[in-house]
C-alpha cells in the first residue's frame, strides 16, 4: 500500500504531524508527504518519509498565492506519479480539509481520511471528528488511528539524528534562547530577551542565541556581549543539532519550540495566548509555560498584538525565565 499524508502549513505544523506520519509508515510500503514551502525544511527532517511533494496552497499560510490552473495540474501530476492508494489530510482545528481532499480525489486517490466539521459529500471516506481541545499532535494520531493506522510508539515528536554542531556552539552545557517568531504577536520583546541573556549568564549559564537569516540584527542585539550569536548560521538540520545539545530552550510559540521537543530537550515556552496553548504547547517534553493565558488577546489568532504594550508576554520578566530554565533542567 502507498500512502500520502498532507500537512500544508508551517515548519512547526509539519513537525507535529511526525507521529501520525510514523503511524502511517508502520502499515504502508511507501509514504509521500505533501507539504507547503514553509514546511519543507521540517519535512526533510522527519523519519519514515520516502518522498516529498511541495506545493504552495492558495488556502494556507500568511500570504497564499492566487489560484492557478497550471499549478494545480502540476500538483495533480505529482500526486498521480506518487500513486497513493490512501491519504490522510491533516489540518489545524480551524481549517477545512475539503479543498485538499477534492484535489487528491481528482488525482485518483481512492481512500481519503480527514477531520471535518463540514459535510464532505463524496470527498472523504473517513470523516473523523477530533476530540475537543486535543493537542495538534494527538489529534493527528487520533485521525490516523481512525483511518486504520494505529499508533506504533509513544507518539512523541522525532526527527532524523541531528548533526554534530560542536564547532558552532563550543562545548556544553548551554541554554538556547530563540527570540524570533513567525508573527509579532507571538514574540517576547527584543529587550526582554536581552535581559534574559544577561540574567542567565549572571546565574552561570552559557547562552546560545539562534535565529534565521532575516533575524541577524535581532539575534545580535539579544546576544549582546554575553551570549553566543548564531543568527543566520543554522539551517533546519544544524538548528536541530544546536537544540539537541542544550540543557533547555527558551522560545515563543514557533517552530524551534517543536524542534526542541523533537530532539527531547526541555522548553521554556513564552506562549502568547492568541492561539490555545492546549493545542500548540511543546509536546512530550518537560515544559514551563510563561505568559498570561487569560489576556484579552486570547484565542484571537492575531498576528499583531491587539492590546497596547503586549501585556500577555511583557508581564514575563528575565527572572521568571531564569527560574523556569532551572526548573525544567532539573526535570
Amino acid at each position: 500500500m502507498k500512502a500520502l499524508v498532507s500537512r500544508l502549513d508551517s515548519f512547526g505544523d509539519v513537525l507535529l504531524a511526525g507521529p501520525a506520519v510514523r503511524a502511517v509508515a508502520a502499515r504502508a510500503d511507501r509514504v509521500t508527504l505533501l507539504c507547503g514551502p514553509r514546511g519543507e525544511p521540517a519535512a526533510r527532517l522527519l523519519p519514515d518519509v520516502d518522498e516529498i511533494i511541495v506545493w504552495d496552497a492558495p488556502w494556507a499560510g500568511f500570504a497564499p498565492p492566487p489560484v492557478d490552473r497550471a499549478d494545480i495540474e502540476r500538483l495533480l501530476d505529482g500526486v498521480r506519479a506518487a500513486g497513493p492508494d490512501t491519504a490522510l489530510v491533516l489540518t489545524s482545528f480551524h481549517q477545512s480539509p475539503l479543498p485538499t481532499a477534492l484535489l487528491l480525489r481528482l488525482a485518483g486517490v481512492r481512500h481519503i481520511a480527514a477531520d471535518s466539521v463540514d459535510y464532505p459529500g463524496s470527498l472523504l471516506d473517513v470523516r473523523h471528528r477530533r476530540a475537543p481541545h486535543a493537542h495538534e499532535a494527538e489529534a493527528a494520531l487520533d485521525l490516523a488511528e481512525a483511518a486504520g493506522f494505529p499508533r506504533p510508539d509513544d507518539g512523541r515528536l522525532r526527527v532524523l539524528p541531528p548533526p554534530d554542531t560542536g564547532a558552532l556552539t563550543g562545548p556544553g552545557p548551554y541554554v538556547v534562547l530563540h527570540p524570533g517568531a513567525s508573527v509579532p504577536a507571538r514574540a517576547w520583546s527584543a529587550e526582554r530577551c536581552a535581559q534574559a541573556v544577561r540574567e542567565l549568564t549572571a546565574a552561570g549559564h552559557r547562552v546560545v542565541v539562534t535565529g534565521g537569516r532575516g533575524e541577524k540584527e535581532l539575534t545580535a542585539h539579544v546576544a549582546g556581549a554575553h551570549g553566543l550569536d548564531l543568527g543566520g548560521r543554522t539551517e533546519a538540520a544544524e538548528l536541530s543539532g544546536v537544540l539537541a545539545g542544550a540543557g533547555a530552550v527558551v522560545t515563543g510559540n514557533t517552530g524551534p519550540a517543536h524542534l526542541a521537543a523533537a530532539v527531547g530537550v526541555p522548553v521554556v515556552s513564552l506562549f502568547a495566548p492568541v492561539v490555545p496553548a492546549e493545542r500548540w504547547r511543546p509536546w512530550g517534553v518537560p515544559c514551563v509555560l510563561l505568559g498570561d493565558q487569560h489576556a484579552p488577546c486570547a484565542d484571537s489568532r492575531a498576528r499583531d498584538c491587539p492590546v497596547p504594550g503586549h501585556p500577555c508576554l511583557e508581564s514575563v520578566t528575565a527572572h521568571d525565565v531564569l527560574a523556569a530554565v532551572e526548573k525544567v533542567m532539573q526535570a
